[in-house]
């Protein structure tokens, strides 16, 4: 169980990540916000969540879950990203905001097509504005693997311009039953970004159910 609780806004949460996600950190014992564009679908999912694992979790409309949470995380396709930006934009000031938005564009979705911002989370970053800690997290993660209760051998890269809010993400990717590590900053989210189209290809390839990274090595060997 996490040491401490936040309250966390799961924007889209009524979608397979956001679920997932919603799911996870229920059980890790922190307040979860399932949010969605209608409050009443999303009061249903939440009530069908908790009635499933328990946990406090409630259901709000985006807007009003993103304002009454302490910490925010966006899981929409790329299509929905600027349009919910714009309902949750003030919401999320002064708070973190965990964007996890791939910039895939359907039908080649196996084709790396990274915005001209150069990734997601950086043009999320210029749009709520320096009054928030924008944090990339979660693009390579199969939602499969989080909507259940199994072991997931994968590793989260968590990039962002603030190292403490970094920090916070890296421990709720771990509440979440994964392995979280600084990828440096906001800047660098192009990469987790761009390795999802290279998964989905090998998903294809090798037919794979979410494939996943890790990162070798261990920590605190180099002199």
């Amino acid at each position: 169980m996490a040491e401490t609780k936040r309250t966390i806004a799961v924007i889209g949460g009524t979608g397979a990540l956001g679920g997932g996600l919603a799911r996870r950190w229920a059980k890790a014992g922190h307040k979860v916000i399932i949010g969605s564009r209608e409050a009443g679908k999303a009061q249903e999912a939440a009530e069908a969540l908790k009635g499933e694992i328990g946990g406090d979790i409630v259901g709000m409309d985006n807007g009003a879950a993103a304002a009454a949470a302490e910490i925010v995380a966006l899981t929409v396709p790329f299509s929905n990203q600027r349009p919910m930006l714009e309902v949750i934009k003030d919401g999320v000031q002064g708070k973190i905001l965990i964007d996890a938005t791939v910039p895939l564009v359907p039908p080649k979705v196996g084709r790396v097509q990274l915005p001209e911002e150069d990734s997601a989370a950086v043009r999320a970053q210029a749009f709520v504005g320096e009054g928030v800690k924008v944090v990339a997290a979660f693009q390579n993660i199969g939602a499969e693997h989080l909507n259940s209760d199994h072991h997931i051998e994968c590793d989260v890269l968590v990039s962002g311009d603030d190292i403490d809010a970094r920090d916070v993400v890296v421990g709720l990717v771990e509440d979440a039953g994964l392995k979280g590590w600084h990828a440096g900053p906001l800047a660098n989210s192009s990469a987790a970004e761009a390795l999802t189209s290279v998964l989905i290809t090998i998903n294809r390839r090798y037919k794979i159910i979410g494939s996943g990274i890790k990162i070798t090595g261990t920590p605190g060997e180099a002199a």
